[in-house]
């Protein structure tokens, strides 16, 4: 058994919905070409409220507010732990980045269906009105719990 303490990474997943009809944010990425909705790696110095707005903005060009924790997720191949919030849009201007190859807006059942399960997941879990969930999974696939 080693001594030395687990290293994990953290991130964000800013789960958007437009209250006026719905429709959730959602980007396709440059590295994988994977729809997947907006979020990246929590800096030393932020909160987790304060990454999820940053990453949100970075990528879509769009300002939110975090509303509330809707689940924990593990990627248990990589050792990423990811906060996903449920956010409201409050301004701003669509547009892609960096990161971002597309950024749109679809319906929730179009943003889940091309999303893989391990982020869809995170859309479905945030319009539930229930949680935060706490799920496992392998970067695509959820995983079975114990």
């Amino acid at each position: 058994m080693s001594s030395e303490l687990p290293r994990h990474s953290v991130s964000v997943t800013g789960v958007v919905v437009r209250p006026s009809d719905g429709k959730v944010l959602i980007i396709k990425r440059v590295d994988d070409g994977r729809w997947v909705p907006p979020g990246g790696v929590l800096e030393l110095d932020e909160t987790p409220e304060q990454c999820v707005v940053r990453e949100v903005r970075e990528e879509t060009g769009i300002e939110v507010d975090p509303i509330r924790l809707v689940g924990v997720y593990k990627n248990m191949r990589l050792g990423v732990v990811s906060l996903a919030f449920l956010c409201e849009p409050r301004g701003g201007e669509l547009q892609t980045s960096d990161e971002s190859s597309v950024a749109t807006w679809l319906s929730s059942e179009e943003a889940v269906d091309r999303c893989p399960e391990a982020r869809g997941v995170r859309i479905k879990d945030a319009l539930s009105g229930e949680g935060p969930f706490v799920r496992a999974h392998d970067g695509t696939s959820l995983l079975p719990t114990t």
